[in-house]
């Protein structure tokens, strides 16, 4: 649940990109991220970098397009969220609170958070995100300067690219506990 309203905005706004304008694109992709906000706060739960910073980029890209210049490409456009996407998750990185630590703080219990490798899982999961949204923005590029590059390319980029690091996000946490965690004492140790 968490991942898909995490990606619910970027969903939005890529979808209404195919059959609307940028400018309505962008205004509902903050509509989006400000009701997933409300949805959080109504929870008990923080207000989320990531949510934020995304509700921010979208509107603000959309103002720039309403007001000071509608000309840029649905593919100009695209490649301006992915490369705002990016510098907010590279940001986290750098001012040493990786995005993906608020989620985890909400769902692991403290006796996990306070563990040695917490941090560093959180740094991993950002960084594959991160990379994630370096290849969409790539992609992006890829369609504004070699033309005749079909469309469905850049799409499977970014789909390959996102899809890769929602199934890491899923599996990675598995691992590191299954790897980590301490035997139950029951457990028969292994013959020499």
């Amino acid at each position: 649940m968490t991942i898909f309203l995490i990606l619910a905005p970027y969903g939005a706004f890529a979808f209404l990109m195919l059959v609307t304008s940028a400018a309505v694109s962008l205004f509902a992709g903050a509509a989006v991220c400000l009701a997933v906000i409300m949805f959080d706060a109504a929870r008990g739960r923080s207000t989320k970098l990531l949510g934020a910073g995304s509700a921010i980029l979208f509107a603000s890209i959309g103002c720039y397009i309403t007001f000071v210049d509608p000309t840029p490409s649905n593919s100009m456009v695209k490649l301006v969220v992915d490369a705002g996407m990016f510098l907010i998750a590279l940001g986290s990185m750098l001012v040493r609170h990786p995005f993906t630590l608020q989620y985890a703080l909400e769902a692991v219990p403290a006796e996990t958070a306070a563990m040695p490798g917490f941090l560093r899982a959180n740094y991993i999961l950002t960084g594959v995100w991160t990379t994630a949204m370096l290849l969409m923005m790539l992609g992006n590029v890829a369609m504004l300067y070699i033309p005749g590059l079909p469309i469905w390319m850049s799409l499977a980029i970014a789909f390959a690219a996102r899809n890769s690091a929602v199934y890491f996000t899923k599996w990675y946490p598995t691992y590191r506990k299954m790897k980590y965690s301490v035997p139950p004492a029951h457990a028969q140790p292994e013959p020499n």
